[in-house]
């Protein structure tokens, strides 16, 4: 997953997002180093997507990227995955999409001084783009895809990708959202996460019922 969705699995504990965000650049048992619940964070970050990269759903979506991407096919299903959590927010929690990121901002710089390097690297244009905000937008993909294939070893294949997110957009939210509910009863369950939702969500009577 990427990080709204990270952010949003994280729960109501501002120590647990903060840990959940920087995890991909805290490598090996570094995250001993932090505060106990920013670890706990860090941990939970690693068992997500540990989850997710065994899931058969996340695969199914990563073969349909396979030919433009290759072994990179997941990363994109991510950002693509964060697509729609954003586009369907309503559906999975109580606060605005707004309100959830200007949040999440507050945390990331009311602890600036625990951030890795990278992240205190890219964190102001983070902010200053609203991206978090930005993944509702089907066409803002694209951007966040060039971006990715600038700075990381993302292969530059964005309009393919984008062709591919058009054509097969009613299957990749069908996989998203069946995938997701598991995933939001995994950390709720496994990790005693509370995440404030609108009730319980019913995947299969949301797609039959668009």
């Amino acid at each position: 997953m990427n990080y709204l969705a990270h952010i949003y699995l994280s729960g109501d504990s501002d120590e647990i997002i903060l840990g959940n965000f920087i995890a991909d650049y805290v490598k090996g048992n570094k995250y001993l180093n932090y505060p106990e619940q920013v670890a706990y964070g860090i941990r939970l970050h690693r068992s997500i997507d540990l989850f997710t990269d065994q899931h058969e759903l996340v695969k199914e979506s990563i073969n349909i990227l396979k030919p433009g991407y290759g072994r990179y096919a997941g990363i994109v299903t991510d950002v693509f995955f964060d697509h729609f959590l954003a586009a369907n927010w309503n559906r999975y929690s109580e606060y605005t999409l707004r309100q959830f990121s200007k949040h999440a901002h507050a945390v990331f710089l009311s602890n600036f001084l625990l951030l890795p390097f990278r992240v205190k690297q890219f964190l102001p244009f983070l902010i200053q783009n609203k991206r978090l905000e930005s993944y509702a937008q089907r066409d803002s993909m694209f951007q966040v895809l060039e971006i990715m294939s600038r700075r990381t070893s993302l292969p530059a294949n964005s309009e393919w990708a984008m062709q591919i997110l058009h054509q097969e957009y009613d299957q990749f939210e069908a996989l998203f959202q069946s995938f997701f509910a598991e995933l939001i009863e995994y950390v709720e369950t496994d990790f005693r996460i509370i995440i404030s939702r609108p009730g319980k969500i019913d995947t299969q009577i949301e797609l039959h019922g668009k």
